[in-house]
């Protein structure tokens, strides 16, 4: 049954950077007044956002006629006068200029559509079970574009069956071809988009096809072939951006263009993850969530500490399953794992929050970082699967090989997801099925730990359980400043101190670096070569602190020697985690 409810899109002029809105509601009307509010969360992004900020050229008809609309709070707008009308049309316009999977963007060769960036629904004024009904969504474009959207229905309209279901469907449409391919009975779509209009490499996408296919069977020997037999992938390539957000059957992911270009092994390998990670998303966050996620109040925050379940989880198995694959090699996994290290001893603040305290403030941590965050903050991502990989190299061992932290994930997986009496974890739901799990009687205390102290896990001794040893790079020579430089225009400024600087107390953030014991410097280069035969001398720093000119002295280290490199073949631990399920 239709709920009376329509969105409608307008993206037919892409050069206004705007995207027109329109919303009619059938009556019945409960009471006089018509409230509808922009939802300011966006389940998976953990911030509070304000589409309010982008709305301009509101306006309503009641019956046809003009009536007056009223902005209220941060969020909504509000209708008098709607007691006894047949329908209420609410119109508007809103800004499609931010280029991030998490928001709108239109121009004139693409929409991409956020809902909750897009919609507003009412929350005042009509029977609230209406919201669970089916919505119609319809979109004017271009004739030659084609569209990628999870919902069922045809091209330019599609039925959304309740509030949750109409706002995880995003909407990418462009005149690129739709790539469509199965996999063990499920369809997969592909849809890409260039951001400026750059040809895409059919080498580098033959490529990533044929690692998606291996991706997708891979999860599916994991979790079983899925009850949802489409799939929607939608792919942004541009100058840099990188990001991705899930949804219940499709994903927008984002990368620079040079990961489908030859060379560029490093994002390749980070385009491979980065699917991976959003399409494991299916079952753990959209199927399986915490209690409190069951019914999301959109308009506020709602906090979790299982973040590091839900991201850290989805991080390690992810890469596991792309290594598992083949769409892997060890070289590749080896590498990934150097550079997850390298970022884990670049920072502190492992020894200031724990994993369950990082998950619970994400809205005010990780989401809003600051120049010094990596000294007391964490990511929840990076540390939650370091803590999860420690975990997973224990039950291994302690089953001799035979089970890990991908057994007690389809554990919950098939207990608790939302097609299930008892939908929704909590902390004990994921002790109790690791500690019943062939090698997990004794690591509910383990688990506990290592997300509740603010201690880094040993991941050196884990990996050593697995027949392989931690080492250095190849040592760096000459001084180091433990800092993170930008150059931007002719100005090298400090971004962030890394763990260790020997400049911590003397230079702040945003000071810029002019000379280097009286020798000018205009790059990053040049100041490391300036101090690169300063290791344990007071070195004079020229800098520039808010437009005022300093001197500080400044005693250069050697470069930190961290355990960050992968060495060795491993044992049958090893073998047995990253075999294929195939």
């Amino acid at each position: 049954m239709i709920s009376g409810i329509n969105f409608h899109a307008d993206a037919t002029n892409g050069a206004s950077r705007r995207l027109g809105i329109r919303i009619e509601i059938d009556g019945p009307f409960v009471g006089n007044i018509l409230e509808l509010r922009f939802p300011r969360w966006i389940p998976g992004s953990y911030l509070i956002r304000e589409p309010m900020q982008h709305l301009s050229e509101l306006s309503a008809t009641c019956d046809g006629n003009e009536i007056h609309v009223k902005r209220i709070d941060v969020d909504g707008v509000k209708i008098q006068g709607v007691s006894g009308a047949s329908k209420v049309v609410i119109t508007y316009k809103v800004l499609a200029a931010e280029m991030t999977c998490r928001a709108n963007h239109l121009d004139t060769t693409h929409i991409h559509i956020m809902p909750p960036y897009t919609w507003m629904l009412p929350t005042r004024g009509i029977d609230a079970e209406r919201m669970n009904k089916s919505h119609r969504v319809t979109l004017d474009k271009p004739k030659n574009w084609q569209t990628a959207i999870q919902l069922p229905g045809k091209e330019g309209e599609w039925f959304a069956e309740g509030r949750d279901e109409l706002l995880d469907a995003i909407i990418e449409s462009n005149s690129n071809e739709m790539i469509s391919f199965e996999v063990q009975g499920c369809t997969q779509h592909l849809k890409l988009w260039d951001s400026g209009a750059v040809p895409i490499p059919q080498k580098g996408l033959d490529r990533f096809v044929e690692s998606m296919k291996l991706i997708i069977e891979e999860h599916f020997a994991l979790f079983g072939v899925p009850s949802w037999k489409e799939y929607w992938t939608v792919l942004h390539l541009t100058d840099s951006g990188r990001g991705g957000l899930e949804h219940l059957r499709s994903q927008t992911s984002m990368m620079p263009r040079r990961c489908l270009q030859e060379g560029n092994e490093d994002d390749w390998r980070d385009l491979v993850s980065l699917f991976s990670h959003e399409f494991l998303h299916q079952w753990n966050v959209k199927q399986l969530r915490p209690n409190n996620f069951l019914d999301y109040d959109l308009q506020k925050e709602v906090h979790t500490d299982l973040l590091w379940w839900f991201e850290g989880l989805t991080s390690w198995l992810g890469d596991i399953i792309c290594l598992r694959s083949g769409a892997w090699s060890d070289e590749d996994w080896n590498k990934d794992w150097t550079r997850k290290m390298e970022r884990h001893f670049d920072r502190n603040g492992m020894e200031f929050e724990s994993l369950q305290e990082s998950s619970h403030d994400s809205w005010i941590h990780l989401y809003r970082p600051n120049s010094y965050s990596r000294e007391v903050q964490i990511s929840y991502y990076l540390e939650g699967e370091m803590a999860i990989f420690c975990l997973d190299v224990e039950l291994r061992r302690r089953s001799k090989g035979e089970f890990g932290m991908d057994d007690v994930m389809v554990e919950l997986y098939n207990k608790f997801n939302l097609e299930t009496n008892s939908p929704g974890i909590s902390h004990s739901d994921i002790k109790q099925v690791l500690v019943n799990t062939p090698g997990g009687r004794r690591l509910g205390v383990m688990l506990d730990l290592l997300v509740s102290q603010r201690k880094a896990p040993d991941t050196t001794a884990a990996m050593a359980s697995l027949g392989l040893n931690m080492v250095p790079k190849k040592k760096k020579e000459g001084g180091w400043l433990g800092l993170k430089l930008s150059t931007s225009l002719g100005i090298t400024s400090v971004r962030t101190h890394l763990a260790g600087s020997p400049c911590r107390e003397q230079i702040q953030t945003g000071d810029e670096i002019i000379a280097i014991d009286g020798l000018r410097v205009k790059s990053v280069k040049e100041i490391n070569a300036a101090i690169y035969d300063k290791k344990g001398f007071s070195t004079e720093l020229t800098i520039s602190r808010e437009g005022g000119i300093q001197v500080v002295k400044i005693t250069p280290v050697g470069h930190p020697e961290h355990l960050v490199k992968v060495e060795g073949k491993g044992n049958k631990i090893w073998h047995a985690i990253k075999a294929s399920r195939r």
